[in-house]
């Protein structure tokens, strides 16, 4: 299989997690993901990786080698950086192909 772009590790969470905003940097093997999503309220850091996890399905098997990530709800970005910009959003994605 080829190896994932950004652009589709991006699409990959946001298909399966609705998420406020996401932001996906990498080379194509390793990838860090900031992902901001009311659905992480409640849960802690490992159950939000696995939340994840499950978004990207097979591909995390399949596809994508190594991805580190921070995983916030939108509270919580908000309180980490009030005067950071804030990763795109992620409405108004293409659909997967």
């Amino acid at each position: 299989m080829d190896e994932p772009t950004v652009d589709e590790v991006r699409r990959y969470i946001a298909a399966g997690l609705p998420c406020t905003a996401l932001a996906v940097e990498g080379d194509g093997r390793h990838f860090f993901a900031t992902i901001v999503s009311a659905e992480f309220e409640g849960l802690n850091r490992v159950r939000r990786h696995q939340r994840v996890y499950a978004a990207l399905g097979d591909r995390m098997r399949e596809q994508v080698h190594a991805l580190s990530m921070q995983t916030l709800t939108p509270a919580e970005y908000a309180a980490a950086s009030p005067e950071a910009p804030h990763p795109p959003s992620a409405a108004g994605l293409p659909d997967d192909p």
